[in-house]
């Protein structure tokens, strides 16, 4: 495996805050400008959501591919080529004229964040000591999550300077960077005798993923009980079982089954998308509840995003920070805790209330998933190097479903009280206010139960520094025992005055030998030896050792003496 150019760490950083940032933004920036184009381009919203929606589900549905991709053919070029497609599909994005030509722009967009994102992870955690993975996580994590906090509050600004293309056109001069600087700091293919693809297993993992998000995607507009969101969650069902089954037979599987048998691994996934789902529901009910109830403008609930997205950016050093002092167990549970106790305090808005009002909650939001944060790279040091795209992907696959999946469980609670209030006659601001003030607290206990799990599933304690400090006493020990004089070995020479160095481990520590005692001498008896060998002692495991007792191996096993003698 290439090794990674420590030298230019500083510029790989530099490579994965601007790609991460730019494709994590392009999920939340589009919602923002959604009635800009459907005026544009004359169309309606159903086919308007696909320009939404499509984005995330390829997205979703190639992020594992991609990561395995990443693992067989190497950052460099998967990167490369993934950076090339969403450099190229947001220049055609901002110069569609025509709602079909955009959607299919999204699409690509999406195949080609699949591809680059999980190589961003694996560029900053493969090959690196434990301090480059700290600080690349916090730059990967950080970054990422100010761009899905940040989105509509660009997206809002933009749009205001050079209308709805502008948030495509924006990604093209940072696309043209990162791609360069990519070519020269990034890491190329781990293995020259890399495994082949699995191709069955790309078809049925993309398959089970598009349908799942697809059925969480649009369950809340068409409905749960819709005959086509049951049909594709059936679909779903289906390709899922098809993916195991795949997946128990092929030569180079795309993902290893034996990562789930690993509980920091799936303790840590289901977390991360409990996590994501209050996080996640709280961003999308939340601007509802500000229009609704608070009667906030699209640019006031942009800029209560931006506390937040603030102390994610701050706090996200901190977390790793405590994470290593204290263990990831306390700081991810921790930080759950702060997110459902946010989403509580969420719930209990009423009309009238304020910005001031609303800061609390969203403060808490914001740490407590700052606190979070060092969850993916303890995902990581879970799973072997070698397979880190696919954990990565995984773990992405994780975050992007947990949005669905809020909307989905937060939405079944909020939606349904909502209408049933809006029956009784009651006003549709306030109906939606009832709704949030049961659903948000539902959603909260949810997030308390992710945090139990990890606090059940995860270290509780840094075991790289655990095991580096009692690795550090060992060899403190042994060399004690060397510095025993008894116990010196004598060099050998080889060559012109060169010595091989002293064998290890060295033996362990004796105290003295003596003699053992002999019974009183009478007459009858042949006088005792003048120097008894010590190393005649029985309980001494090293008494048939050449080099300790001055002796050479002889023909069966035994010794003979260097002074020529015979014992």
């Amino acid at each position: 495996m290439n090794e990674p150019k420590r030298d230019r760490f500083a510029l790989t950083l530099i490579v994965v805050a601007i790609s991460a940032f730019m494709i994590t933004m392009d999920n939340t920036v589009v919602i923002i400008v959604k009635e800009a184009i459907q005026v544009d381009l004359h169309t309606t919203e159903s086919t308007l959501e696909w320009v939404v929606t499509g984005y995330i589900l390829i997205f979703s549905c190639l992020m594992i591919p991609g990561g395995r991709l990443v693992d067989v053919y190497g950052q460099r070029i998967i990167f490369t080529i993934g950076m090339l497609v969403f450099t190229a599909a947001s220049l055609m994005a901002g110069f569609s004229g025509d709602i079909g030509v955009l959607t299919a722009a999204r699409l690509l967009q999406g195949a080609g964040a699949a591809l680059a994102l999980p190589a961003t992870m694996v560029a900053v955690t493969v090959g690196r000591t434990d301090k480059q993975k700290s600080l690349g996580m916090i730059v990967w994590v950080g970054t990422s999550a100010a761009a899905a906090a940040l989105g509509p509050a660009i997206g809002a600004i933009i749009k205001s300077l050079w209308g709805w293309q502008g948030i495509f056109f924006v990604n093209v001069a940072p696309g043209v960077l990162v791609i360069l600087m990519a070519l020269l700091v990034l890491n190329g293919a781990h293995d020259t005798a890399a495994p082949r693809v699995d191709l069955p297993g790309v078809l049925t993992s993309a398959t089970t993923l598009f349908t799942l998000t697809y059925a969480l995607t649009e369950g809340p507009r068409l409905g749960w009980t819709d005959p086509a969101v049951i049909s594709v969650f059936a679909l779903a069902a289906i390709a899922l079982l098809s993916l195991v089954m795949v997946e128990r037979w092929a030569p180079d599987p795309i993902f290893d089954t034996s990562f789930f048998r690993n509980k920091i691994f799936s303790g840590a996934l289901i977390s991360q998308i409990l996590m994501g789902l209050g996080f996640n529901g709280v961003m999308y009910f939340g601007t509802t509840f500000m229009q609704k109830v608070l009667g906030f403008s699209d640019t006031q609930k942009a800029l209560v995003l931006l506390p937040p997205a603030i102390t994610i950016g701050a706090l996200t050093p901190l977390s790793f920070w405590v994470a290593g002092k204290i263990g990831p167990r306390l700081t991810i549970g921790g930080g759950m805790v702060l997110i459902a106790v946010g989403m509580f305090l969420f719930g209990l808005l009423h009309q009238g209330d304020t910005v001031i009002d609303l800061m609390p909650g969203v403060l808490l939001l914001g740490a407590g998933s700052a606190m979070g944060m060092p969850l993916a790279m303890y995902v990581l040091k879970s799973v072997p190097e070698e397979r880190s795209g696919v954990a990565s992907g995984i773990l992405n696959v994780g975050r992007e479903m947990s949005g669905g999946l809020g909307i989905a469980v937060l939405g079944a609670f909020i939606l349904s009280i909502q209408n049933s209030a809006k029956h009784t006659g009651v006003a549709d601001g306030e109906a939606f206010r009832q709704g949030a003030a049961v659903g948000l607290p539902i959603g909260a206990a949810i997030v308390l139960v992710g945090g139990l799990i990890a606090v059940m599933t995860m270290p509780g304690r840094e075991k790289v520094a655990r095991h580096r400090k009692q690795n550090a006493q060992r060899l403190s020990s042994a060399t004690a025992a060397v510095a025993v004089p008894a116990f010196h070995p004598e060099p050998v020479t080889a060559g012109a005055g060169r010595s091989q160095p002293p064998p290890w481990p060295p033996p362990p520590p004796q105290p003295p030998l003596q003699p053992p005692p002999q019974p009183p001498r009478t007459s009858a008896q042949p006088p005792r030896r003048a120097d008894p060998d010590p190393y005649d002692d029985p309980y001494d495991p090293f008494r048939h050792t050449a080099a300790r007792r001055g002796q050479v191996p002889g023909p069966s096993g035994g010794g003979r003496s260097t002074s020529g003698g015979r014992r």
